[in-house]
């Protein structure tokens, strides 16, 4: 089965400008192709992947990925897919999101060899460029019309858009004509939402360049939930690839709660496992659901691609101590990473229990504590306590700073000192 057979099956192709002709070109010698991405934030979501993981298949079948980070084009904003105009970013704070940005590409590529990818910052050739020649080389072979009839630009005619925005797709098409010019990029991948704006890139090609020229064009269908809900998305956000804003026990939670009805699609988009390993995953979520072998494999092929090796099996022991209660087995790193979220209190000092459960707000009165400490329902580092007259001392502290204290089977709380 051939690249383009295998996005098929996979359920990754949207569209293409000449499916035809990228096949021949394919089948004869090895293409550069690029994806970008603005930095609108110092760090990538999931929602960012699967584009980047589609031009990292192609780098597998011997083809090189151009890696665009959007120097210039962040500083702009792109209008797709919004109702109103971005608040502009400013130069510093651009150049940060792209630092940021870089080292999380890095993790998914290959960038030594002979079809090593390459690191691009449209900055570095539209940062320059003056105003007159951007309008005589540039702007001259792009129609108001065409522009107009683009689903970008139509759809905010009515709420109004900037020239700043308006001329966003022109700079995407000037990318698309730099590196065809200057790293023979014949191919341009991306999401759904970013059609108008390689399509754009393509007439600018089409315009400048020899008739003889060809470059394509290639769109990725936006990822879905099968009941309806945003991918991506949890209670406290997006889930983004840098680990200080989802730490790496967040990130593989996030894939090993996937729905049965949506993990082998994951397992498809977003992993390189093999058709027949896919196949076999596939049929352990029909024969033996509740063992979600699937959910594990996308959990664990995810984390380690973005976080590591180290991160992954810090991501494990951090689940396996939370499912079995054996928390005194974590580190005061990973308890850190395991419990961002849950309820947290500062202690200042040795207390007694059933003082530190209401003072907490685990048991709303002294009277409750007193039950569910004599019931056997309260854990402190994972261990039952059923003495009323307890007193939470130094050894209690895990690496000095942290207990956990349980209240019945789910509910956590950090005591802080």
């Amino acid at each position: 089965m051939d690249l383009l057979q295998d996005l098929a099956w996979r359920g990754i192709i949207y569209q293409q400008t000449d499916a035809e002709g990228l096949k021949d070109t394919l089948g004869k010698a090895q293409i550069s192709l690029y994806c970008g991405v603005d930095p609108t934030a110092d760090s990538m979501h999931i929602g960012h992947l699967l584009p980047f993981l589609t031009l990292r298949r192609f780098q597998q079948h011997g083809h090189r990925p151009i890696v665009l980070v959007g120097g210039a084009t962040g500083l702009i904003g792109d209008p797709s897919g919004k109702s109103e105009e971005r608040k502009l970013l400013t130069l510093e704070t651009v150049q940060d999101n792209v630092a940021g940005i870089k080292k999380q590409l890095e993790s998914i590529f290959e960038f030594e060899g002979e079809n090593g990818a390459i690191m691009v910052n449209n900055y570095d050739w539209a940062g320059s460029m003056d105003v007159v020649t951007f309008l005589r080389d540039i702007g001259k072979h792009i129609g108001v019309n065409y522009m107009l009839a683009k689903d970008t630009i139509a759809s905010r005619l009515e709420t109004g858009i900037s020239f700043t925005e308006f001329t966003y797709t022109i700079l995407q098409a000037m990318d698309f004509l730099h590196l065809y010019e200057h790293h023979n990029c014949k191919l341009q991948i991306g999401g759904s939402d970013q059609w108008g704006n390689i399509t754009s890139g393509l007439e600018l090609i089409r315009k400048v360049q020899p008739e003889s020229s060809k470059a394509y064009g290639l769109t990725i269908p936006l990822v879905t939930k099968a009941d309806g809900t945003k991918f991506g998305k949890t209670e406290s956000g997006a889930v983004w690839l840098d680990p200080e804003k989802t730490t790496p026990y967040e990130f593989y939670q996030f894939w090993i709660n996937t729905a049965d009805a949506d993990v082998v699609k994951y397992l498809k988009i977003f992993t390189f496992l093999s058709h027949e390993e896919i196949e076999q995953l596939e049929k352990a979520v029909q024969e033996e659901p509740h063992l979600r072998k699937a959910q594990k494999v996308l959990a664990e092929e995810l984390t380690r691609l973005i976080h590591g090796e180290d991160s992954l099996q810090q991501a494990i022991k951090i689940s396996q101590a939370l499912f079995s209660g054996d928390v005194r087995s974590l580190s005061g790193a990973e308890i850190e990473q395991g419990f961002k979220d849950v309820p947290a209190y500062t202690s200042q000092k040795e207390e007694n229990l059933v003082d530190l459960l209401v003072a907490a707000k685990i048991s709303p009165s002294k009277r409750q504590a007193r039950e569910d400490i004599s019931n056997g329902a309260v854990t402190v580092n994972g261990e039952k306590i059923t003495d009323n007259a307890y007193i939470l001392v130094e050894s209690d502290r895990i690496e000095g700073k942290f207990t956990i204290i349980r209240r019945g089977k789910k509910k956590y709380t950090l005591i802080k000192y």
